[in-house]
């Protein structure tokens, strides 16, 4: 490649980074080492007094008004017509859920088993999917359906697709005029991406207070937690599909006389389906990721049963029904991707022939039909016969966590010593042992520090609510793990992300692991992480590492790669090395990605908080547990959970700002720029 001068181009003047910050001689991280020495400081003359702490079972004035509300509530039930609304939408969930499950997945007495059995529910799933995609696709559905009965799990297999068949379908059917509504407003766009935004920060547990109280227990609870969780993705990825349809198609389209419906209908739905597929995925992945959280609320499926393996601390009795979520998930995924791509291919007039595809269904049809026929009057067809093979995957998982635990226990018990006694030990002393006052006012510098005047005002705010709600000591604990958890995150992130980056080979192996990392329920890998760990706080922080490592990997690695080869070939013709090509370089380029995967990790981690909060992390999670199980805690758990709420909304503005500041220091920088500089001929 030859190297020319080619002579600077005058910038813009409008690019010129406006704010404090980007105008400043002296770096921001040096403005932050200043704030957090002076805090230092401050904590070590004044540690221990005004910190707003309390004893743990201590209610206040607060909550006690709010368990007193839930108690009015509950006693309103027959009068109140708000309850008798929501119940009346949770009474149409459970109907439904109860319908399908008495058609594959339970007795419909006086049948003692269900309508369909496992080979009609089989052999009509294979063929839909035959029928709608390909034979492999075809082919991975029946094995995912023999898998589930195989295992001993079939009838907590088949309650768990209903749920999420029964909330995609909600979700669906709410998100996609949504999506609609702010691809065509951007007046409605700004409005949802708020509600959005506050749907996706809040962590799981905090909803499931509030939904039972409106929905009550069982199906009609997790459907309604399943959808909340699941609405989002529909929302922003098909919006946004919809919305970025080329300006130039839609031109024509006006000028061609045709209505908004119109328009909608045979232009933008059609040309964003490939997106709106995979806002659908994503729903589906999200539906699934609810399983085990649902069964907190009495909901059926597989997490019941990795829950109950979760309180006996039994690892393999829990791994067996976890993998089959992650196979669920895949299955799902995958069909839904290749019927996709298939629709797409008919559309271009690629598909196969009419004849073709009538003997296909014809085929599939009456190939479920006898299989139908035959799981209703035949035992061996109606219920999966049964079999060990699920006991003995358990026992092998179970043997293979001893050996682990002896091998390595004294390897992990050093690491849990060191980080606990070195990182999360002094960092929770300086954030909940400082004068509450002193906190705040270090949080809202540094805030103002990394992200300007837009983080400044979110982070007030956000203070004032812990502070109004009284939990600011178990806030600031719950902050220290968080960023502890998130420090480590990041370190994983930069190691792996680079390597994959640099090395497609590395990149083929780690990336499905990664997938399977963000599809596997949290609950699953907290049974080995306790094992190892045992119960504390540093075992909610490795298992908040787990969950929220995957999405910060993929972002720093795709971050990265983005980097032009042409500045990355230019670095190694001045003689860099390799450390000097990724620091001085790659990661500098990929700063905003860095920082996106920040932003990510911290809101990963926060949404582990109250999973953590069951193995003895203590803080608000443990608050938002216990008026999970105790109703007289309802007040409790409510103001813990809007503090967890607070927490998500302030680091996120934080980190967010502080990517929208790197953008215009960049600008900035390149506006001022007055060098020559080499650029690659054509």
């Amino acid at each position: 490649m030859s190297t020319t001068l080619e002579a600077p181009r005058k910038e813009p003047a409008a690019v010129e980074a406006p704010s404090f910050l980007g105008r400043m001689t002296i770096p921001r991280w040096a403005w932050g080492l200043v704030v957090v020495a002076g805090w230092i400081v401050v904590w070590a003359l004044m540690k221990g007094t005004d910190t707003l702490g309390r004893p743990v079972r201590v209610r206040t004035g607060l909550t006690d008004r709010l368990t007193g509300f839930n108690n009015d509530v509950l006693a309103s039930r027959d009068t109140n017509p708000i309850i008798q609304f929501t119940y009346g939408v949770g009474s149409t969930f459970v109907d439904a859920v109860d319908w399908l499950q008495r058609l594959i997945s339970i007795a419909n007495l006086p049948r003692p088993v269900p309508e369909i059995g496992w080979l009609g529910v089989t052999v009509a799933a294979v063929g839909i999917a035959l029928v709608i995609a390909n034979w492999r696709i075809a082919v991975l559905v029946g094995a995912s359906f023999v898998s589930f009965g195989l295992f001993g799990y079939w009838s907590s297999a088949m309650d768990l697709l209903i749920v999420t068949f029964v909330a995609v379908a909600v979700a669906v059917l709410v998100g996609m005029p949504v999506a609609i509504w702010i691809a065509s407003s951007k007046r409605a766009d700004r409005a949802v991406t708020v509600l959005l935004d506050l749907m996706q920060t809040m962590p799981t547990f905090v909803y499931l207070v509030p939904v039972v109280l409106f929905f009550g227990i069982g199906a009609s609870a997790a459907v309604v937690c399943t959808l909340i969780y699941a609405l989002p993705p529909i929302i922003r990825i098909a919006g946004h599909g919809i919305r970025h349809v080329s300006p130039t198609t839609i031109e024509a389209t006006n000028s061609a006389g045709q209505t908004f419906w119109q328009r909608l209908v045979k232009v933008q739905l059609p040309m964003a389906r490939a997106t709106i597929v995979v806002g659908l995925s994503q729903t589906i992945m999200a539906a699934l990721a609810m399983a085990t959280i649902a069964a907190y609320v009495n909901g059926p499926g597989l997490g019941k049963d990795v829950l109950q393996a979760l309180r006996t601390l039994n690892i393999g009795a829990g791994f067996v029904p976890g993998a089959l979520i992650v196979v669920m998930a895949i299955m799902l995924d995958r069909a839904a991707t290749a019927a996709s791509l298939r629709s797409d291919r008919v559309a271009r007039g690629h598909g196969e022939s009419r004849r073709q595809r009538l003997a296909v269904i014809g085929v599939a049809t009456l190939a479920t039909a006898v299989a139908i026929y035959l799981s209703r009057y035949y035992a061996w067809a109606a219920d999966f016969p049964e079999n060990e093979s699920g006991r003995r995957v358990a026992d092998q998982v179970n043997s293979f966590t001893g050996w682990m635990v002896d091998t390595f226990g004294g390897i992990t018990g050093a690491v849990k010593d060191g980080i606990t006694i070195g990182l999360l030990n002094p960092l929770e002393s300086l954030l909940s042992e400082s004068p509450w006052y002193v906190a705040a006012l270090a949080i809202v510098l540094l805030a103002f520090v990394i992200g300007g005047v837009r983080a400044l005002v979110p982070t007030v705010v956000c203070l004032a609510g812990l502070r109004l709600l009284d939990y600011w000591n178990n806030s600031m604990v719950t902050l220290s793990m968080t960023l502890v958890a998130t420090l480590m995150v990041m370190a994983l992130a930069v190691v792996l992300g680079v390597w994959m980056a640099r090395s497609r080979r590395v990149d083929v192996v780690l990336r499905p692991l990664l997938d399977a990392g963000q599809t596997i329920p949290p609950f699953v890998y907290l049974l080995p992480v306790l094992a190892l760990f045992g119960n504390g706080k540093f075992t909610a922080i490795v298992a908040a590492i787990i969950y929220a490592a995957p999405a910060a990997i993929k972002l720093v690695a795709d971050g990265v790669k983005s980097v032009p080869e042409q500045t990355v070939e230019a670095s190694r013709s001045t003689g860099c090395t390799t450390w000097q090509e990724i620091t001085k370089v790659q990661l500098p380029m990929a700063r905003s990605s860095l920082v996106l995967a920040t932003n990510q990790g911290l809101l990963y981690v926060l949404a582990m908080v109250v999973i953590g909060g069951l193995v003895g992390g203590g803080a608000l999670g443990y608050d938002v547990v216990l008026g999970i199980s105790r109703s007289e805690e309802w007040g409790r758990s409510a103001l813990a959970g809007l503090s967890i709420v607070l927490l998500g909304i302030m680091v996120d503005r934080i980190t967010r700002a502080a990517a929208s500041t790197d953008r215009a220091t960049d600008i900035g920088v390149k506006a001022r720029r007055r060098d020559l500089k080499p650029t690659g001929s054509r």
